[in-house]
């Protein structure tokens, strides 16, 4: 399966002085997380699925924005959740 959602993607501000303070609404929480994720549509930035919050997944649900990208040092891939799909980025 191949995914349309992350063509003609521009770049977006990203909330980068946020992950590396780590999840913010885990952060408001007290809770910890496992690692970040960067909504490549709007930037926001929010925990993996293996992170307690999943807030990554949350912002998806609630707002819609299908691609994501991982932050974690030497990692170059994003997420689809629509098609449910890895890609190399």
């Amino acid at each position: 399966m191949t995914c349309k959602h992350f063509e003609g993607l521009k770049p977006v501000e990203s909330l980068a002085a946020s992950f590396r303070k780590g999840c913010a609404e885990c952060l408001k929480l007290g809770d910890s997380w496992v690692h970040l994720r960067e909504c490549l549509v709007c930037g926001n930035v929010g925990c993996c699925d293996s992170s307690k919050n999943k807030h990554a997944t949350k912002h998806f649900k609630a707002v819609a924005h299908p691609v994501m990208r991982s932050v974690q040092p030497g990692e170059h891939w994003g997420w689809c959740y629509v098609d449910e799909v890895m890609v190399q980025l």
